[in-house]
């Protein structure tokens, strides 16, 4: 059994190596990921700013990864430290959603287990698929219902009643602060969003993740390199 379970850790090291080492050389647009201590691996802090042209536009958010010893066989839980005001974000931070939950067939949650965790996924589908929950939650089976209620209210007004939009608008401002402290310059147009840093040399910085994200002159290819659509539905205007 325990030769079992140090054969888990083995691989799921190995994996999360591996991973950091992909985002290094590839990272998310509008993502930071440190380790929250150099000597665990299982443990990722991540700085999330919000997308431009979204309700979200100007935050800076944290969360954390925690994965589980036989990664990625299981998946990771994902949870805001920052307060978020979401359908799909418990109370706690934690984030519910469909590519976190294991793959067992529960008809009762209305999600196929094609759309559950497998191990295919990886950190970089998480980070896509949280972005994209942020600006299109799923009110089908809220984990905030108060603010399931209040999106809805949002959606079908066609904007007109403010309250959801405002509560986010607030949460985002009041980001700021910490972004300061961190010494961290948020992007707020999609040519900063989009930019790919540079891999650092040896001798800049930390040698598993990026320092800085963003260089004002490396920008490559300017807005149509973004992986981030600008019509998506998370508009104040849709």
């Amino acid at each position: 059994m325990a030769q079992h379970d140090s054969s888990h850790v083995a691989s799921s090291q190995k994996a999360l190596m591996l991973e950091m080492k992909s985002l290094q050389e590839e990272p998310v647009e509008g993502f930071k990921i440190t380790l929250v201590d150099e000597a665990d691996l299982y443990n990722w802090e991540v700085a999330i700013f919000g997308p431009p042209n979204t309700h979200y536009e100007g935050g800076y958010f944290k969360a954390r990864i925690k994965f589980p010893m036989d990664y990625p066989y299981s998946p990771p839980t994902f949870r805001f430290l920052t307060k978020m005001w979401h359908p799909n974000i418990y109370e706690n931070g934690d984030v519910c959603i469909s590519i976190l939950h294991p793959p067992v067939d529960d008809p009762q949650s209305g999600e196929l287990p094609s759309e559950r965790w497998n191990p295919t996924q990886n950190v970089r589908t998480i980070l896509l698929s949280v972005i994209s929950l942020l600006n299109e939650p799923n009110t089908f089976s809220p984990a905030n219902v108060d603010a399931s209620v209040m999106y809805r209210k949002w959606r079908d007004s066609k904007g007109k009643d403010r309250e959801y939009v405002e509560i986010i608008r607030k949460q985002v401002l009041a980001t700021k602060a910490e972004a300061e402290r961190d010494g961290v310059k948020v992007p707020t147009t999609l040519a900063e969003y989009c930019v790919r840093t540079r891999v650092p040399a040896p001798d800049e910085g930390s040698d598993l993740f990026y320092d800085y994200y963003y260089d004002d002159d490396d920008v490559e290819g300017g807005e149509g390199d973004c992986c981030y659509d600008e019509d998506d539905s998370g508009n104040e205007e849709s």
